[in-house]
């Protein structure tokens, strides 16, 4: 078989994995101006569905890159009585949340969508971009480093031709068997959840024929979950009983049978049935000299949060702003250090509490069978839906350390209102913080800062905001505001830090 290894295969970065993941992050490293070459083992989209739900964060993310708008075309629309809950074995709300239209991100907290359907619109922005080159068909068969690159080798499937790429980095999104991960040796630390469930996903003929609440039935006979997904697609998933079988749970007659008390046989069509164990594990390590770990190669979740896709994203929309800074020589390569320290225990408390979620619902069904007497601990409760418990702050890297906390600002991402300049022009507050870092004040007053902080920005590429002079139209200017008068807002729109007393915005800029 030949060897090839032109110029024509060199990029910024290489990237292992064509899933929404590895596309989303090809198309932010494009727009960031990096050359990006992408290996995929398959030609076609995967055309069954997996992750159902992406969340205002998320499509935030593509909305900084001009894309906000196309990603959120491929959701399903807000519904009259869409929410969440946690519910009894008659299917009565415990507990829950309501979907609300927009959310802090200025786009919905969560919102369905078919898995396909988003891979095929992320794969067609990633086709207009003139910085991608996609060669699907091949199977990375390894890959070493040195102080300057990655040299990747792979085998195009098609014709046999084996060929290899050169390239600074690697991002693997190559899934949760990732090749990658496993050239490298890097272990799964688990963190104690590995259940068997079934998974049952249907097209319903009326999707008036089922409630529109996404349920976690916390029943003593079997725990199940019921996905409102994107019209007119609707899932469950059955824990698997002790003793029962993948063979026996995938005969239709049995899933027919779990389905029934939801809805008439005559009234949906299968398209998938599927036996998963979920797992809830977090990769020892993240990244190893100039490759790094994303998505289901760096963390597995159960799916009760519907933050696994989620997760992914942030994973590489992390990546994508340090890349490119260390990339412009704007940056030290050292940045590319806090990756693994901001993302690791970010996606580890997530998928911590994906596992506390679970263990409430087992909880509340025992309580329901009177095999639990008493009332559930605090914390355990705190996991539902809507119950307290929310999303963590990134602890460590490019932040204010000391100002973090659980109840702070630091470290959370940045709220985004809908707003008015006083020209009348009209839009998310995104649009006036641009692509990368802000400052943001409440007013020119909390804004003052030497020549030489301006001049720091200025290199960063970063831009000055004053609230001041913002109209808010629909949400709210973030929550900081009431007790601070300014903020210095990262490109992925968590807070690096905020103005008090003990610091100043130049004593900011400078830790910067």
């Amino acid at each position: 078989m030949s060897q090839s290894h032109d110029p024509s295969r060199q990029a910024d970065v290489c990237i292992l994995g064509y899933g929404p993941v590895g596309a989303g992050a090809a198309v932010l490293l494009a727009r960031a101006g990096l050359k990006v070459l992408v290996l995929e083992r398959s030609r076609q989209v995967y055309d069954l569905p997996r992750a159902v739900l992406l969340d205002g964060e998320t499509v935030r993310a593509f909305q900084r890159v001009g894309l906000g708008q196309e990603i959120a075309s491929v959701l399903q629309p807000w519904r009259e009585g869409d929410a969440a809950w946690f519910t009894d074995s008659a299917r009565q709300q415990r507990f829950g949340i309501d979907f609300e239209p927009v959310g802090s991100n200025g786009w919905r907290d969560g919102a369905f969508f078919d898995q396909p359907e988003l891979e095929q619109r992320l794969r067609e922005i990633a086709s207009r971009e003139p910085n991608i080159q996609v060669f699907d068909g091949s199977e990375v068969t390894g890959f070493e480093q040195d102080d300057h690159g990655v040299t990747t080798r792979y085998t195009d499937l098609a014709s046999g031709e084996q060929a290899s790429c050169r390239t600074s980095w690697m991002i693997a999104c190559d899934g949760a068997s990732s090749f990658a991960r496993r050239h490298l040796g890097i272990a799964w630390n688990s963190l104690g959840y590995d259940c068997d469930w079934l998974v049952v996903d249907v097209v319903m003929k009326d999707v008036a024929d089922l409630p529109p609440v996404t349920m976690q039935v916390c029943s003593p006979e079997r725990l199940t979950t019921y996905i409102c997904g994107r019209d007119p697609f609707r899932r469950w998933e059955f824990r698997m009983l002790p003793g029962e079988t993948r063979d026996e749970m995938l005969d239709p007659g049995r899933v027919r049978a779990l389905i029934d008390p939801w809805v008439a046989a005559d009234r949906y069509t299968l398209r998938r049935t599927a036996v998963y164990q979920f797992h809830a594990a977090v990769a020892a390590r993240w990244s190893v000299g100039r490759v790094f770990l994303a998505g289901d190669a760096a963390h597995q979740t159960p799916p009760f949060l519907g933050q696994g896709v989620n997760a992914g994203f942030r994973d590489v929309v992390n990546l994508s702003w340090k890349l490119a800074l260390v990339h412009e020589g704007a940056a030290p390569r050292s940045l590319l250090d806090t990756y693994e320290r901001e993302r690791s225990p970010h996606a580890e408390e997530l998928v911590a509490w994906a596992v506390a979620a679970g263990r409430l619902m087992e909880a509340l069904a025992d309580l329901e069978a009177g095999r639990l007497q008493g009332e559930l601990p605090d914390e355990l409760m705190r996991s539902g839906y809507g119950q307290g418990r929310t999303a963590p702050p990134l602890r460590e890297g490019i932040v204010a350390t000391e100002q973090v906390s659980d109840g702070g600002f630091t470290g959370y991402v940045f709220a985004q209102p809908f707003v008015r300049d006083a020209s009348g022009r009209e839009g998310m507050l995104d649009e006036w913080l641009g692509s990368g870092f802000a400052v943001v004040g409440r007013d020119a007053g909390s804004l003052a800062m030497s020549e030489h902080s301006l001049g720091v920005l200025e290199r960063l590429g970063a831009r000055v905001v004053d609230l001041s002079g913002l109209t808010v139209t629909r949400g709210a200017f973030d929550r900081l505001y009431a007790q601070h008068g300014a903020a210095i807002v990262r490109p992925d729109r968590y807070l690096f830090g905020v103005a008090d007393a003990e610091h100043s915005l130049d004593d900011l800029v400078a830790r910067l």
